[in-house]
């Protein structure tokens, strides 16, 4: 099998050859991982996303044959998978957790607070340019950890308009922090308000 070709294999892989799959399989595990792994920065993410992409490419044998690149097929389905295991860890905080504890493991301690101070500084000059509630509101909610309720009862306002000058923060925030640094901004706050 090693000297098959993809297209060889994925012919095979088509009428359920599971030799072939396992062959392609090891072909390109090693890649997908590094590759899953600069995106997601947590191995056991990573695991389950390379488990997923693999169970797909069987589960969806009988359609390899109208696919003309297998390795550029593959790193297309392995970035989609990636990016919705992402999503979902925005809405777990665990998942969240373990993104953040991977990254934050993997920095150098230089670099760290280099880049650290940069992101703080950035943080700042956006928080600056919000109107004076909506900072005073994120200022409660993300820097002294503060719920939507607590600082509802600390300004005497209702919870609903805490939540939307938080909306309102995290939308300027995210879009300035994608165009201007090119990061996520769960990842800026997170190296900010580590501590």
């Amino acid at each position: 099998m090693e000297l098959y070709t993809d297209t060889e294999l994925l012919e095979l892989i088509v009428n359920d050859n599971y030799k072939a799959f396992t062959f392609l399989y090891d072909r390109y595990f090693s890649d997908i991982k590094r590759f899953v792994l600069r995106i997601l920065k947590s191995p056991q993410l990573t695991e389950d996303v390379i488990q997923e992409v693999f169970i797909q490419v069987w589960l969806n044998r009988s359609k390899l044959s109208q696919v003309n690149s297998f390795k550029a097929y593959l790193f297309i389905t392995a970035r989609n998978r990636a990016l919705d295991s992402l999503k979902a860890a925005l809405r777990s905080e665990v998942a969240m957790g373990e993104i953040i504890h991977s990254f934050v493991a993997q920095r150098n301690g230089t670099d760290e607070e280099v880049l650290d101070k940069e992101y703080s500084l950035f943080l700042n000059r956006i928080l600056a340019s919000l109107p004076e509630r909506t900072r005073q509101i994120f200022t409660l909610c993300r820097e002294q950890g503060k719920s939507y309720k607590e600082v509802a009862g600390v300004l005497g306002i209702s919870r609903n308009a805490v939540k939307n000058h938080m909306v309102l923060s995290m939308k300027i925030l995210g879009s300035s922090v994608k165009k201007e640094l090119g990061v996520s901004l769960t990842l800026l706050l997170a190296c900010v308000f580590k501590g």
